[in-house]
């Protein structure tokens, strides 16, 4: 499989950001649907959809997820797919492939009954599967995005087959944009479709079995 790269200029009426922001950024650029466009440090990258083997891991964890939902009485998370994530502070709008926010948070943006993309004090953990095409921004960029907007736990599940596994970032430094990791939590290098996460502090439920995230 290859892919392409490619650059062009065009000429906006408003920021990248203010215009993904009320979804009016796919229109002006006149991209195909099946095209992802997010916002990475005050500029829009557009993405093809992933392929098989990106989605199967994301799916993998999903599924978990749900395994863990209906065999817990006390679980409280949920997980969401390819959703928006608003991080107004810094100015960028991402896709993350997972976001996880705890049930009453979920019940409350329902209550709301307005569709609009997430926000980051909403969320507690995001996760990125790493393709050929958006790996870099997943390793560096987006990390340093995530942390700096606040969110608590970036999961990267980094599918390169030279340098394979999974990292827990977390205790983000807003105004630095630096995380620790493993920040508090024994990561286990076995591979990106069997990894085990624990987390030492108040998050102790927290286990990802087959790249699961939430705890």
């Amino acid at each position: 499989m290859s892919y392409v790269v490619a650059s062009g200029h065009w000429v906006l009426p408003e920021s990248p950001y203010a215009l993904w922001a009320r979804g009016e950024l796919d229109e002006y650029l006149r991209l195909p649907e099946v095209l992802r466009v997010e916002v990475i440090r005050g500029e829009f990258v557009v993405t093809p959809y992933p392929s098989y083997g990106h989605a199967a891991t994301v799916s993998d964890i999903q599924e978990a997820v749900f395994c863990a939902e209906f065999t817990k009485p006390c679980f409280r998370w949920r997980m969401v797919q390819a959703v928006g994530l608003d991080l107004a502070g810094i100015g960028d709008g991402y896709i993350p492939d997972l976001a996880v926010m705890a049930s009453e948070v979920e019940s409350a943006i329902t209550a709301e009954a307005k569709d609009r993309y997430l926000r980051p004090e909403e969320i507690s953990l995001v996760a990125e599967v790493t393709a050929p095409f958006s790996a870099r921004n997943d390793r560096c960029a987006k990390r340093h995005g995530y942390e700096r907007a606040g969110v608590p736990y970036y999961l990267l599940v980094d599918l390169d087959p030279e340098q394979p596994g999974v990292t827990l970032f977390g205790e983000p430094n807003k105004v630095e944009g630096d995380v620790r990791s493993p920040g508090g939590v024994d990561v286990r290098r076995i591979g990106p479709a069997a990894e085990i996460v624990r987390c030492r502090d108040q998050h102790r439920e927290l286990e990802a079995l087959g790249c699961v995230g939430p705890w």
